[in-house]
């Protein structure tokens, strides 16, 4: 399968609490919480929904799943939206090494050398792996080579504060641009794939 991971990112880098509550996820003192809720237009509401659908599994962080257990799992509303649908009747993998009984019906906690399992679903199931938020698992994919392509929908806000896709220091990674679109609210949808080491000047 192609693994593609898919973020919602502010300009400043931050991934932490994008969701629909300010107290979403409080760690490190965080309290700008719900900047994505409402931010792009329809086209873009409809291009997210399309890109779970085209899903044939999803993976993700622990944290990550257990928001959306309980939301596309178990809320009636969501369950019946065309994201809810597919979530719910495709396979859904979880890095975690305390998950020993996942309730929502359909998932498989993997264990052991998760970058071995990772390529080993890669290689042996044809269509796509999506990877939606989990950030700290996005890291990981991209750090272990595991990334094929990677969906940024760059939110028009700074927050200043918050978790950051990229740390301060880590891999250097080169990407090519496969699409980039702007809607009527000024979100940004990025495609790329990731094209080995970027090239540096050579030193005069």
């Amino acid at each position: 399968m192609k693994l593609t991971t898919i973020t919602q990112i502010t300009v400043d880098g931050v991934v932490q609490g994008n969701g629909g509550a300010t107290d979403e996820d409080r760690r490190n003192g965080f309290e700008r919480g719900g900047w994505a809720m409402g931010a792009g237009d329809e086209e873009t509401r409809s291009f997210i929904t399309q890109t779970y659908r085209r899903a044939d599994g999803f993976l993700f962080g622990r944290r990550t799943y257990e928001l959306f257990a309980a939301s596309w799992g178990t809320v009636d509303d969501m369950r019946s939206h065309p994201i809810g649908v597919t979530l719910n009747r495709t396979p859904k993998y979880v890095a975690s090494t305390t998950l020993t009984a996942p309730r929502w019906h359909g998932t498989t906690a993997l264990r052991g050398d998760l970058a071995a399992t990772v390529r080993e679903l890669k290689d042996t199931s044809a269509g796509e792996l999506q990877v939606h938020g989990s950030g700290t698992l996005t890291r990981w994919l991209l750090d272990n080579d595991l990334v094929d392509e990677m969906i940024l929908l760059v939110v028009p806000v700074i927050l200043g504060q918050g978790t950051r896709l990229f740390p301060e220091t880590g891999p250097d990674i080169a990407l090519d641009l496969v699409d980039s679109r702007a809607d009527s609210n000024g979100v940004t949808i990025q495609v790329y794939r990731p094209a080995g080491r970027p090239r540096y000047p050579a030193a005069p």
